[in-house]
């Protein structure tokens, strides 16, 4: 026989009551929100956010008008909470409700939240769509997540950059300004651009409607990455797919010293330049594909200049024409090795659908498109803190985990909130992730703590 029964308040909880369900006399089901949480392993991110000073900047590059009453949390507050809420799965600001007595995100926020409350719906409404959307804090949150790159490489400093370039669809299914139906995607949707490096971090991104061309406004996403880069001694890259074969690309990178591979759509012209690689192979037909490489000078009319090209053409077994792909670069090493390094702009996209998947960030349901822009870069910000952890933190033997496998082992870790006079304990389970797991993230977080000396 199933009862309810109603128990006592739990310190915290406010005006909730925790409720009791009892099963036959053996078994017992009790729900205090403010002694449990589910999410325990986002402390491990909030080590790594305060090692590194990132969702501090906030109060440096933010401007925080808010008087009287709405200012009970700090800006930086409020950040965290947007940013390490959507880290965790809860995508939407009515979640926040719940999360405003959940303990570890209280922790994680910091501040009044500590002892109190975090933020309630309304406040990170107000938040997202009212402060953040600010001309002057709409474009410092478009810069942040270069500024939080910066400092996890004062940490880890890289030998060489790798910029991929690729645009992505986020549906909507409302009225939203700025949405339009996409024929490529077969949609109607946002058409977002992202800069990411190699190692999977998001560079830059910018919020598009929904029926623009892939490459549009590629200068205002790759222009402030490249400036953030200059000067450091470093070799560059680009590459990107047959959405960016602009001339006017080309000699903006060359001008940068970057060097780049970029596909190009095929045409007569190049064709003719391999016609002797398009002749079926003579004798049986091969049981693996039959791969040739050419590279050759071209110059298209809307070319300043010839180029050079690279063509992989493959034979496979049972298909009567071949497989043909072209590549303008300035690149000097061999054709294979060309594409290969082509080849390898495919993480790219990989790390769009963990976007998507980890933490949601098609989710732009709201009316207006500067909100929806707001809301974009948040999530850019909770996925970059995710994958600093996987990239810079994790062992060796887990950084395979994508950021979905990390949301469900190590940020939904259970625990149970002890408060003691001096201290909060929590009581972890002991599941997924093992706490010699867990210490060693911690352990390799410490690390980051102080900045590389420069070498001088």
């Amino acid at each position: 026989m199933l009862k309810q029964q109603k128990t006592e308040k739990p310190a915290g909880a406010g005006k909730k009551e925790a409720l009791r369900v009892v099963f036959d006399s053996r078994l017992k089901l009790e729900f205090h929100g403010s002694k449990v949480t589910s999410d325990a392993g986002l402390l491990a991110y909030r080590e790594l956010d305060a090692a590194l000073g990132l969702t501090d900047l906030g109060d440096e590059l933010l401007n925080d008008w808010r008087t009287g009453k709405n200012t009970q949390h700090s800006i930086v507050a409020l950040m965290r909470q947007s940013i390490f809420s959507r880290l965790a799965g809860y995508e939407d600001t009515n979640d926040a409700e719940r999360l405003s007595v959940d303990p570890t995100m209280r922790h994680v926020v910091g501040g009044r939240a500590t002892e109190h409350t975090a933020a309630s719906t309304s406040q990170m409404g107000r938040f997202e769509t009212e402060v953040l959307t600010q001309p002057r804090n709409l474009k410092a949150l478009t810069k942040l997540s270069g500024k939080w790159i910066d400092r996890l490489r004062e940490r880890q400093p890289m030998r060489e950059l790798i910029l991929d370039m690729d645009s992505s669809v986020s549906e909507t299914y409302g009225e939203q300004e700025g949405t339009a139906y996409n024929g490529h995607f077969g949609c109607t949707c946002y058409h977002p651009l992202f800069c990411f490096n190699q190692f999977g971090d998001v560079e830059h991104s910018l919020l598009r409607d929904g029926n623009v061309h892939s490459a549009k406004d590629w200068r205002a996403v790759l222009e402030p990455v490249v400036a953030r880069y200059q000067g450091r001694n470093l070799r560059r890259y680009f590459r990107a797919d047959a959405a960016f074969a602009n001339p006017e690309i080309y000699e903006y990178l060359e001008a940068e010293g970057f060097e780049y591979a970029i596909r190009l759509p095929a045409n007569d012209a190049l064709l003719r330049d391999i016609e002797p690689l398009l002749t079926r192979p003579v004798g049986r037909p091969s049981s693996v594909p039959v791969v040739w490489y050419a590279g050759f000078l071209y110059q298209a009319k809307s070319w300043n200049r010839a180029r050079r090209v690279v063509a992989k053409v493959e034979w496979h077994n049972g298909e009567l024409f071949p497989r043909v792909g072209f590549i303008v670069t300035n690149l000097t090493r061999p054709a294979k090795r060309v594409v290969r390094f082509y080849n390898q702009r495919g993480t790219a996209e990989q790390w769009i659908k963990e976007g998507k998947n980890a933490v949601n960030w098609t989710r732009l349901s709201c009316h207006d498109f500067v909100d929806n822009q707001v809301r974009l870069h948040l999530f850019v910000l909770a996925y970059n803190l995710g994958n600093f952890l996987r990239q810079s933190v994790l062992p060796q033997s887990v950084r395979h985990w994508t950021l979905t496998t990390l949301r469900e082992k190590l940020i939904k870790i259970g625990a149970k909130v002890v408060r003691h006079s001096r201290q909060v304990v929590f009581q972890m389970a002991e599941v997924a992730v093992p706490r010699e797991l867990f210490r060693t993230i911690l352990t390799a977080i410490d690390r980051l703590r102080q900045p590389v000396p420069a070498c001088g």
